[in-house]
């Protein structure tokens, strides 16, 4: 007697698919532009980031473009938590020049590190970029009840760690944070 027909695999009691079945299908987010060379003209990125998160069912509460200088991403990130989003995403100031100071000042705000971000990206970057992705800095946590993400300026850096980490988990992650 075969088991033809049968699926072995039981998604009630899969873990990961319960989780994501109980996360928020559209979370409310910011995008913040740190540039020092882009304006609204320019900048990719940031609408970029946009798009995806609307195209996958979030909301995007609003956008700042700012300068690469911790006074103004500080002031971004204020005006978005007052928004009352759950998660906020930047996009440049990640690299290693002397002006790119995101993941300073990202990084000293927040409570709680996702390190298995920055680590996954620059896994998938040295799949696609080979050995220069080790000069990413991109990073993610938690700052106050909001989900942050610092992401590349470029749109392919953009792109690869939107599709492959941010929107498959953003639901997840936020209802994790909120427990």
């Amino acid at each position: 007697m075969g088991h033809e027909g049968h699926d072995h695999h039981d998604h009630e009691h899969d873990p990961v698919e319960a989780h994501r079945e109980t996360a928020p299908a559209s979370v409310s987010a910011w995008v913040i532009t740190c540039s020092d060379t882009r304006d609204g003209g320019t900048d990719r990125g940031g609408p970029l980031i946009r798009h995806l998160l609307e195209h996958a069912g979030h909301s995007v509460v609003g956008a700042s473009l700012v300068k690469d200088l911790p006074d103004e991403i500080r002031r971004a990130m204020g005006q978005a938590k007052e928004s009352g989003v759950r998660a906020i995403v930047l996009t440049g100031g990640t690299g290693l020049s002397s002006r790119d100071v995101t993941v300073e000042t990202v990084e000293a705000m927040l409570q709680r590190r996702i390190d298995g971000f920055g680590e996954l990206f620059r896994m998938l970057s040295f799949q696609q970029i080979g050995a220069a992705a080790m000069a990413s800095r991109a990073l993610a946590g938690v700052w106050d009840g909001i989900v942050v993400f610092a992401l590349p300026g470029s749109p392919a850096g953009v792109t690869l760690a939107m599709n492959r980490l941010v929107l498959p988990e953003l639901g997840h992650l936020v209802r994790e944070v909120s427990r």
